[in-house]
């Protein structure tokens, strides 16, 4: 490799290529915390902020009234072939602003708007500005959490925000462990890869070093969850080695909340087997009726039958920021380990769930000393590190946006906005028990509102044609989901801008397209 005299370029390589040192030369203000760099950034999500409010206004509604071929297509359309090179155009001196408007526009103009009143399928909230600008912060500085060399302040924060979050959930924040995660899935995934190894470990076994068949010793590993609890404790079992039918279902109420009684003669047909029970896993907040288990009497059944016991509230644990509400989660702190989606009913950008545990100590199964990351003469020097505490090496610093909240609106702001949507969601039911031809499943227990449209014999197949009809015509952004066998539909009350008469309307666009839907199907007969 030679260098010119004027370090302008670099000679490398057998065939000679010679190229520019300095990379702006060929991407101009590419780096986002370069020097210039945020004031770059700042130009781009202007220009961008713009966009986004014609494309939205463009779309009209929740959604765009289009086809999935419609807006593949579209999408299609705006990215065009792969380029070899950036982006060429005498007439634009900012290629960069002209290719982010335009694939801007196709996102926006294509997009499901958590923020619209019409929008409400999912657990999928409109988060805050504040958090949506902190989130780009982040981005621009692009710390990861896996050694402090490369997020110094990151690092203390985490600590400091998960030790807050462990005191609210009811742990001891000196004693408690946890980790930002993407979310439920990671966080039950976790939780449980945690409990195993300490279950199979306690039975004088290695399963970190030996693998789970040889740590078992042909016994058979349990988990044990409602029948309503979330599919990845399923999935958590297939990737853990312990295979889907691992998973023991206990009988729930009509509220979706497992039974305790049905819970403790499970665990005594784990035990008369010889299986040996893992965990339990509790739910606070089903995906559909939002149930939540009695926490309390199963942290003492748990603690009985001396088993893990995991509480996933990726949904309902938002609970804990309102005082009116929080008492709902009552024994949530008896648990071994706590799961928290904040890009729920916390109002973050995704990512940001949070896994909590009753004590540090529990992470030790995660726990590596990596040279180039964090070997052990750093730490006893007091250079902390997290790479213990995640299933995840690279890890973005998803903790700030998550620290600006809780300081801007406190946990009594973000109690009021739980509140809010809590209210939301039982006046919503009240006007869908008042409906003449919509059917309630049950009251609300948090913020989803399941209902149906009544089209007696054929009520299945019109809900789920009426909810396509709604998505098509671009009206409105409807859940659906099978309850004893039979289609319901469901609204998941996120947005707490929304009001009383904004569901009335999108109730009232629901009926409309039963209507329409039963119409068709009595002429087509």
């Amino acid at each position: 490799m030679t260098i010119t005299p004027g370090g302008d370029t670099v000679t490398w390589g057998p065939d000679g290529l010679t190229v520019p040192t300095d990379a702006s030369t060929l991407l101009p203000g590419a780096l986002a915390g370069a020097p210039g760099g945020p004031e770059a950034v700042a130009a781009l999500v202007t220009a961008a902020a713009d966009v986004l409010s014609a494309a939205r206004d463009e779309r009209g509604g929740p959604l765009p009234a289009r086809t999935p071929h419609e807006v593949a297509e579209a999408v299609r359309t705006a990215l065009g072939p792969l380029p070899a090179a950036p982006e060429q155009d005498p007439a634009s001196a900012d290629p960069a602003r002209r290719v982010l408007a335009r694939l801007t526009h196709v996102l926006a103009a294509n997009a499901a708007d958590p923020s619209h009143p019409r929008c409400a399928a999912h657990l999928h909230c409109p988060p805050l500005a504040v958090a949506v600008a902190a989130d780009a912060v982040a981005s621009v500085l692009n710390q990861s959490m896996d050694s402090w060399d490369q997020a110094p302040a990151a690092t203390a924060m985490e600590t400091r925000v998960i030790g807050e979050l462990a005191g609210l959930a009811g742990y001891d924040p000196d004693a408690a462990g946890g980790v930002v995660t993407s979310g439920g899935t990671e966080s039950n995934l976790t939780a449980l890869l945690l409990a195993r190894d300490h279950a199979l470990a306690g039975a004088g076994h290695d399963p970190v070093r030996h693998g789970v068949a040889r740590a078992a010793a042909g016994a058979r590993p349990r988990i044990l969850c409602g029948a309503a609890a979330h599919f990845s404790v399923q999935r958590s079992a297939a990737l853990l080695g312990l295979g889907e039918d691992a998973v023991v279902a206990v009988d729930v109420d009509s509220r979706h909340r497992m039974r305790p009684r049905a819970l403790r003669e499970a665990l005594d047909r784990t035990r008369a087997d010889g299986d040996v029970p893992v965990a339990v896993v509790a739910t606070a907040g089903t995906t559909d009726l939002g149930g939540i288990d009695s926490l309390g009497a199963i942290s003492h059944i748990a603690r009985e039958y001396g088993v893990w016991l995991h509480v996933d509230a990726a949904y309902g644990g938002g609970l804990l920021f309102s005082r009116r509400l929080r008492g709902m989660l009552a024994g949530l702190g008896r648990a071994h380990s706590v799961g928290l989606d904040l890009h729920k009913l916390g109002w973050q950008p995704v990512a940001a769930g949070v896994l909590l545990t009753r004590e540090r100590a529990l992470f030790a199964p995660l726990s590596r000393s990596v040279d180039y990351l964090n070997p052990a003469d750093d730490e006893e020097a007091g250079y902390p590190s997290l790479l213990g505490y995640s299933l995840r090496t690279t890890r973005r610093a998803d903790v700030f946006k998550i620290a600006v909240t809780l300081r801007v609106l406190g946990t009594d702001g973000l109690g009021r906005l739980v509140d809010a949507c809590r209210d939301l969601a039982l006046r919503t039911a009240a006007a869908v028990t008042a409906h003449p031809r919509l059917q309630l499943a049950a009251a609300p227990s948090l913020t989803t509102v399941v209902f149906r449209y009544d089209a007696g014999a054929d009520s299945d197949g019109v809900n789920a044609r009426l909810r396509r009809r709604l998505l098509e015509e671009g009206r409105a952004v409807v859940g659906r989901t099978r309850l004893d066998g039979r289609v319901w539909l469901k609204l998941t009350l996120l947005n707490p801008d929304t009001t009383a008469e904004d569901t009335a309307a999108l109730l009232a666009e629901v009926a409309a397209a039963g209507d329409a839907e039963l119409s068709a199907t009595k002429e087509s007969r």
